[in-house]
């Protein structure tokens, strides 16, 4: 089934009753929005997510809702997303809500907490679990509604210029991190840097840097990592299954028609889906291009992922502690991981454990 027929026959269901798509379209009124991502155009996976979810909102309405989107720096700086659709500077904005814990640590879980569930339970919790209801409950300040479109699946842990032999090592290291994970490795010494994608080579060619994470392999070839820090440390404990969203400014999101909002969100899962998709088909071949081009692919040791996790135990209970929405949702979060990865170790776990072991011996 095409997407465009998916998303006219789904989203138009769920916003009243199964209705030809073009009766709706004869009704519906025209709309021009503009969408800022927080993303360069280099980065044709992410980006290319926002592109492809203004298109499915187009091909949904026969062109009549609009979406014109633009890259980080264009409209504003990418670290400055939120606000742009706060203030309603533009309607909507691709981001990562991890990028604004400084305004409100909660948003830590609507793109994943530091040892948290991978891409999959993510999704599930988001849709299923309270998660969505959650995310937007600390989203009202900032007069926002999010759509979930898109994850990046379990990332990289970066780039370093040395190897990362235990804990003591990560002392003094100014390293280009998003997120919660920044404010946990403070406690183990890391001095956290927060840097627009576009910006993160410029400053770990000049020195301002000592290491940087980003995705995975193929938005980090592209942005030149391996040239400047050989080391490549897996896994990025802090996103085990990055979430990204739409954020739309509440007001706008009101005033839309309901088969409207049905759109964006059926657009959004079906941009979603497009996203995990692409990087599950790029990131193989592109780590075999950076190990043959000099990478030296390290998993981080035991010890210092063990201590991380307690690292990290220890801040989000403390942020816990302070904030009655940022429990609520981790309650809600660790309840839900508990559960889907007791049954996750039942069967997929082991299953592709079984075929891992296969494919190395052949």
């Amino acid at each position: 089934m095409k997407r465009r027929t998916f998303l006219k026959g789904s989203a138009l269901a769920g916003a009243t009753t199964l209705v030809a798509a073009p009766a709706i379209a004869q009704s519906a009124p025209e709309i021009k929005w503009r969408l800022t991502s927080s993303f360069p155009k280099s980065l044709d996976t992410i980006f290319g997510t926002a592109q492809t979810f203004t298109k499915y909102v187009a091909e949904a309405t026969d062109n009549k809702f609009q979406i014109q989107t633009f890259a980080a720096g264009e409209i504003v700086p990418g670290l400055q997303a939120l606000d742009a659709v706060s203030t309603a500077t533009v309607e909507m904005a691709q981001t990562p809500l991890y990028f604004y814990i400084g305004k409100e640590p909660a948003l830590t879980y609507a793109t994943g907490a530091p040892f948290g569930m991978n891409h999959r339970h993510q999704h599930s919790w988001w849709t299923f679990g309270g998660g969505a209801e959650l995310c937007n409950e600390a989203l009202k300040p900032f007069k926002a509604h999010a759509i979930l479109c898109g994850n990046s699946g379990t990332q990289m842990g970066g780039w370093f210029r040395k190897e990362i032999k235990t804990v003591d090592d990560l002392k003094g290291l100014k390293f280009r991190i998003a997120g919660m994970g920044g404010h946990v490795l403070a406690r183990l010494g890391i001095v956290p840097q927060q840097i627009a994608g576009g910006d993160v080579y410029s400053a770990l060619e000049k020195g301002s840097i000592d290491a940087a994470e980003f995705v995975g392999p193929y938005d980090d070839e592209k942005l030149g990592f391996y040239k400047v820090a050989k080391y490549y440390y897996f896994p990025g404990w802090w996103e085990g299954g990055a979430m990204l969203h739409m954020i739309v400014n509440q007001e706008k999101w009101n005033t839309l028609p309901k088969q409207y909002q049905a759109i964006l969100n059926q657009a959004g899962a079906a941009a979603g889906t497009w996203m995990i998709e692409k990087y599950d088909s790029v990131n193989p071949a592109a780590l075999k291009r950076l190990i043959a081009g000099g990478a030296e692919l390290r998993a981080f040791p035991q010890p210092v992922l063990d201590a991380c996790y307690q690292a990290t135990q220890d801040h989000l209970n403390e942020l816990a502690e302070k904030s009655a929405i940022f429990k609520k949702t981790k309650e809600s979060h660790d309840a839900y991981m508990k559960e889907v990865l007791f049954y996750a170790q039942i069967a997929e776990n082991y299953y592709d454990n079984y075929l891992l072991g296969k494919v190395r011996k052949g």
